[in-house]
């Protein structure tokens, strides 16, 4: 394998959390890695080879950048696809195919290609301006409650609104955007599928996630997923076949709704390491960010079974607290059993920003459960 301590060079666009992580397994293999991120201060400029500053929505500055690896990957899907889809032709490896982001990036073309392989999803009706929503309301062809969601660049609960009435549209962005069926669920899940560049598949467990009912965050995740037996194989086999028809390289994390009737519809998918899959650093035999790399470098994929039950805590700025970011009773936590905090490295803190996620490992999840509202009542992410 070249890979290993070698002159091989490992691309990244996006240096956000995502990547840093990444990068803690690239570090652990001795890949070389080169990053580029908008920010300066993006919190993978301390852990890669070479860092650049530039724009991934760019299309020079990402095919210039392509150009210098030998391998390019993604830790946000938010890039340049026609940058991309000019290095694939000219034979650069790009994982995910450019194919596969084209699907993903758009969430209407996300939901019609759903729709076209039979993958059950919320009924949905795509606007390309969100005028359009009021007239279709007026005409009786969309009633409230629905969830509006922009076609693109939404991330971390922005570009996602639940409107329950007309006041509701005020303030959304114009442009183009889908609006979804409320979907009466359970359970939200998450399956993470591996998929490497020579086509081997694993899945790692179902997990269950715990949303904020204001700012549409993950609050916790939990895994395994407390649901039956037969809804967890439902969920598997939903992800998979979602991974089979997008044809991706590296993770897919395929999110879904446990309906009412145990039904499984997919919410969406994100094409790379995933908030969902935080726990498996200390909860799995190989975590996300390590399978990731050994898929892209078509590498055998590690055993994804967890070690113990694992929850994970998002770390996101205090309301009221927008500043130089102070970690409040961080101590506190660190002497709880299993707990391990994860710091992304951004110094300013504001309203519901990700900042960092706590793992709590345990062999009973329920212990690990309160544990986890332990370190949520205790650890405070405020300003200076």
């Amino acid at each position: 394998m070249e890979y290993f301590s070698s002159g091989f060079t490992l691309g990244i666009l996006g240096g956000g959390q995502l990547g840093k992580m990444m990068l803690y397994e690239t570090r652990k293999f001795d890949i070389r890695t080169k990053v580029m991120d908008a920010s300066e201060d993006a919190p993978c400029r301390i852990a890669c080879n070479e860092f650049v500053i530039g724009s991934l929505m760019d299309y020079n500055t990402v095919y210039e950048f392509g150009k210098t690896v030998d391998v390019l990957t993604i830790e946000i899907e938010n890039v340049n696809l026609d940058a991309l889809e000019k290095l694939e032709d000219e034979g650069k490896k790009v994982f995910p195919p450019t194919k596969a982001l084209r699907i993903i990036q758009n969430k209407a073309k996300q939901k019609l290609f759903y729709v076209d392989h039979n993958v059950p999803t919320a009924d949905f009706q795509r606007f390309a301006y969100v005028s359009e929503i009021k007239d279709s309301i007026q005409n009786g062809g969309l009633d409230f409650p629905f969830v509006w969601k922009a076609a693109q660049f939404g991330y971390d609960g922005q570009g996602v609104q639940v409107v329950r009435e007309q006041k509701d549209l005020e303030g959304l962005p114009p442009g183009e955007c889908i609006t979804e069926e409320m979907v009466n669920f359970k359970n939200e899940l998450a399956v993470i599928v591996a998929r490497s560049a020579s086509g081997e598949v694993k899945t790692y467990p179902v997990v269950e996630m715990e949303f904020h009912p204001e700012a549409n965050q993950v609050e916790y995740v939990i895994c395994p997923a407390r649901i039956s037996e037969e809804v967890a194989q439902k969920a598997q086999e939903v992800a998979l076949n979602v991974s089979e028809e997008i044809k991706h390289v590296g993770l897919l994390a395929v999110e879904m709704f446990q309906t009412q009737e145990d039904e499984i519809l997919v919410n969406e998918v994100a094409p790379r390491p995933h908030n969902s899959g935080y726990y498996s650093i200390e909860g799995s035999y190989t975590n996300q960010f390590e399978q990731h790399l050994r898929a892209i470098l078509d590498i055998p994929l590690g055993n994804t079974d967890s070690k113990v039950a694992g929850i994970m805590v998002n770390l996101v700025g205090a309301e009221g607290h927008t500043g130089e970011v102070v970690y409040e009773n961080i101590d506190a936590i660190m002497a709880m059993s299993g707990v391990t905090p994860h710091i992304y490295g951004k110094k300013v803190t504001r309203p519901f920003r990700k900042m960092g996620h706590v793992t709590i490992v345990n062999e009973d999840v329920k212990e690990a459960r309160t544990i986890a509202q332990k370190v949520k009542e205790t650890i405070k992410v405020v300003s200076k």
